[in-house]
Parts: structure tokens; sequence; C-alpha cells
């Protein structure tokens, strides 16, 4: 749970602050490319918004989902610290309601991409517990997103067709980022997960600009799970 500031200019020209409300969950394992140093991530987010002008007189609600798959080479300099880097794929899916427009009441987002992914983990122990920290960074390289033109409504949009308003997403246009860092620690049998997610997803393009900046406190826990072979 956490803060977000949110600008489409589809909607209106104003900054709309507020709440988030999301959900991660994640999982990863070491898969036999490269001499087993390529690792595969899963990655799924959810989240909910709701966000309101600096009057207080219009609000935003807002839901996303968005689903990644990462591929990251592991390389350990020195013992309990590794490293790692790679490339992710994603798609991301979702909408934003405003309670107060008419004739554009809502912007629908979609978004594909392909990002360069890195990270780090290290282990420790404090206080004679077992800890780990993670960090991994994702930056958005080149994709495809939705972006009406300024002004088109979504009938005009249905005639035309959605495909008219896909467009090619690159740093230039759409520079996004993506950073979690977590701590693992161990309570018995249990280990715990708490982090923070700063989210930071914009684009400028067809005249319209949107952001959506989010910061988040994310509190979990993790599993481990062995994979046995059949004989």
């Amino acid at each position: 749970i956490g803060g977000t500031n949110q600008l489409d200019t589809y909607l209106s020209p104003m900054e709309y602050t507020g709440i988030q409300v999301s959900f991660m969950t994640q999982s990863e394992r070491m898969t036999h490319l490269a001499n087993r140093h390529i690792s595969f991530q899963s990655t799924f987010l959810g989240a909910y918004t709701s966000t309101d002008n600096p009057a207080e007189t219009a609000t935003y609600t807002g839901a996303r989902i968005a689903y990644d798959a990462a591929w990251h080479y592991n390389y350990s300099p020195f013992r309990n610290f590794n490293l790692k880097g790679g490339a992710m794929i994603g798609t991301d899916l979702g909408f934003l309601y405003n309670d107060r427009n008419g004739n554009n009441p809502a912007q629908g987002q979609f978004s594909m991409d392909l990002s360069l992914s890195a990270g780090a983990d290290y282990s420790f122990s404090l206080w004679k517990l077992p800890m780990q920290a993670h960090y991994q960074a994702d930056l958005p390289m080149v994709g495809l997103m939705f972006c009406p033109e300024f002004g088109e409504s979504y009938y005009e949009i249905s005639q035309n067709g959605v495909g008219h308003d896909i467009i090619f997403a690159h740093l230039g246009n759409a520079l996004s980022l993506r950073q979690l860092l977590t701590l693992d620690f161990c309570l018995k049998r249990i280990t715990l997960r708490v982090g923070y997610l700063c989210d930071i997803r914009q684009s400028n393009a067809r005249s319209l600009k949107y952001h959506d900046i989010s910061h988040n406190f994310m509190f979990g826990f993790v599993r481990h799970f062995q994979l046995m072979k059949r004989k």
C-alpha cells in the first residue's frame, strides 16, 4: 500500500494524488541454460488506485494488471553476493475513470515492452537472524502502447479501429522505470519479506501526457520449493 501521482491529459490537465493498493507475486528458478547460470523470473502485479484533483472536486478510479517474464544471467563475485542482468518481456493492461467527465469519462491502458533488467542479492545475518536483501531495476526499452489522438473520442476509435491507436514506444516517448528493494528474514520456520516498490510509468506522445508514479510499502512471505527428479 502507498501513494500515487497520476496525470492523464486525455481526461484532465491536472495531476491527481491519492492511494494505491497493490498485490505482487514473484517466482524465480534456475534453468539449465549457460551451465545453470541463467534464472527465469515470473512476476504478476495487480493494483487499484483512487486519486483526487487538487481541489478534491473530482476523483480518478483506476486498476491495472501486469505480467513480466525475465531471464537473468547470474554471477557471484564473492560469497553470499549475487549479481544478475538480462532481458524482460511484459504486458500491462488497465483503465482510469474520471467521475466528472461526460463525453470521455475513461481511458484504456495497454502496453507491451521489452526491458533491460538488473539486480543484486546479498545474504547476511543480523542479531543471529539469517537475512537476504534484494534489489532489482527494470527499464523498458522498446514496445507497443495504446495512445489515442488528442481529442479523439472512443466513438471515433471504434470507427477507425483500435489498431490505429497502437503506437511504437521507446525511451524517447515512454521513459519508465520500476525499482524493487526487499529484505527477507527468517522467524522460526517462516520467511517474511518487507520491501519498497517504486513504479514510474509515463509517456508523451500525440500531444498527450501521461504518468503514474507510485511508491508502495510491501509486506509478504517467501516460500521455497525444491524440484525432485522422477526415478
